[in-house]
């Protein structure tokens, strides 16, 4: 099992920037793909952005490609979101994951941080 714990969120203008951090222990790190999801209240939680266990192999969903940038230190244990652009539309607790996999799919994501609340103003 890999322990992650989510930091960085907070309120921002619409425009503006965050960067999120994802720090992580407990099994290999680096043997684990790395995503970011975000969830509102009433909806399901949805996928961001992955990152494979070696730096190479990126995915976004669409709405946040060309914003957002997911990276990674294995040498750290971190993965960062940085999103840059924002949008009300991106207010939403996000929550990082590990998964053996780089896929998009929820299912295939086990271990979970606790989340971090992001606020865009308009």
């Amino acid at each position: 099992q890999v322990q992650l714990v989510e930091s960085g969120g907070g309120l921002v203008q619409a425009g503006g920037s965050l960067r999120l951090s994802c720090a992580a222990s407990g099994r290999t790190f680096s043997n684990y793909a790395v995503a970011w999801f975000r969830q509102v209240p009433g909806k399901e939680r949805e996928f961001v952005a992955t990152i494979s266990w070696n730096e190479i192999n990126t995915l976004y969903t669409d709405s946040v490609k060309g914003r957002f940038t997911i990276s990674r230190d294995n040498a750290k244990n971190t993965v960062w979101l940085q999103m840059d652009s924002l949008k009300p539309e991106d207010t939403a607790v996000y929550y990082c994951a590990a998964s053996q996999l780089l896929v998009r799919t929820i299912s295939f994501y086990n271990d979970w941080g606790q989340g971090t609340q992001v606020t865009v103003s308009s």
